[in-house]
């Protein structure tokens, strides 16, 4: 436990300093930030802030794990990480695609979702056919679990995995928004390894605990950095995996209320529009720029979104008494 908490306080504190170097970097590369033509037009002062800061908690969270590997003993949290650094890494492709033709249009929709298919297809098998994964789906508050056919779970958990992957990416879009909500999820995740004796692996979602800390303090509205793709489809990646590392991938349903609410709003508003030839349900979607556009200001959307996400974490944490018992 102490381990797990100094690790924290390390990452925290890597990701502050890594930070502080990271920024004068990317001004000058010119790593800034394009507006999409169609998003909110009130983000447009935003255009040339830097991104790719997830490199921040990115190296903060590898840096912590590879000095505790002398005294771990279970290497599953290697897997996880695995699986976080590849889907980050198609996210700094889009990211360096967007910054090298100066626009918000990296990889195509079909080139991203095949890769992160194939990702998440290798990542499965292995953790599979090593044994650090069963077929089991355990259902919260029931106490129950019953168990698919291999093939059946793979491709059930490669729909999840995608589509959590892709709900994480589309919370960034206010500053501090994406980080303040994924907060409360890694605290679940380290309790929840805590409580089941895994303490190598509750070393990596609290090493995220710290790096997404001294993250917020460069990226508290006026952001002085985006995490960009590069950050937001790691989070994405930890967040699924840490699920499904953890034998309980329909917890997502509860530590990820907040970007399921978010996807859904895009694809209600998207299905709706070409339905009804132009009309809408929410002012603008994802469904944090709706209550923008009702007036809330960044900060409020923030408070109230992360804070969504801490009460469902602690409803999660419930849910699954049986399964740590």
């Amino acid at each position: 436990m102490i381990n797990v908490l100094i690790t924290g306080a390390i990452a925290c504190g890597f990701s502050w300093l890594f930070g502080r170097m990271l920024l004068p970097v990317l001004r000058a590369l010119k790593a800034g930030q394009s507006i999409r033509e169609i998003g909110p037009t009130w983000h447009n002062y935003k255009a040339g802030t830097p991104m790719m800061g997830g490199l921040m908690f990115i190296a903060a969270t590898l840096v912590c794990l590879l000095i505790n590997i002398p005294g771990m003993t279970d290497y599953t949290v290697f897997y996880v990480l695995a699986l976080g650094l590849c889907f980050g890494f198609i996210g700094f492709l889009d990211d360096y695609e967007k910054i090298r033709h100066h626009q918000n249009l990296g990889l195509t929709s079909i080139q991203k979702a095949l890769l992160q298919m194939a990702v998440s297809a290798v990542f499965l098998y292995a953790m599979y056919k090593s044994g650090r994964m069963n077929t089991h789906l355990y259902i919260p508050f029931f106490d129950v679990s019953f168990e698919l056919n291999p093939i059946l779970y793979i491709f059930f958990a490669m729909f999840v995995m995608v589509g959590c992957v892709n709900s994480v990416n589309l919370t960034d879009g206010v500053d501090g928004l994406s980080s303040s909500v994924t907060l409360p999820v890694m605290v679940f995740f380290t309790a929840v390894s805590l409580a089941l004796g895994r303490v190598d692996l509750a070393l990596l979602p609290a090493s995220l605990v710290g790096g997404l800390i001294a993250y917020l303090t460069y990226n508290w509205h006026p952001a002085k950095v985006f995490m960009g793709d590069t950050g937001s489809l790691f989070l994405g990646g930890i967040v699924c995996t840490m699920a499904f590392a953890l034998e309980m991938p329909l917890i997502l349903v509860l530590v990820g209320f907040v970007y399921i609410c978010e996807a859904m709003s895009d694809i209600i508003q998207v299905t709706y529009f070409k339905l009804t030839h132009g009309k809408r349900i929410f002012k603008m979607a994802p469904i944090h720029h709706h209550f923008e556009k009702c007036g809330w200001k960044e900060e409020k959307i923030v408070f109230v979104f992360s804070g969504v996400s801490a009460v469902m974490c602690i409803l999660a944490w419930f849910s699954i008494q049986g399964f740590l018992a």
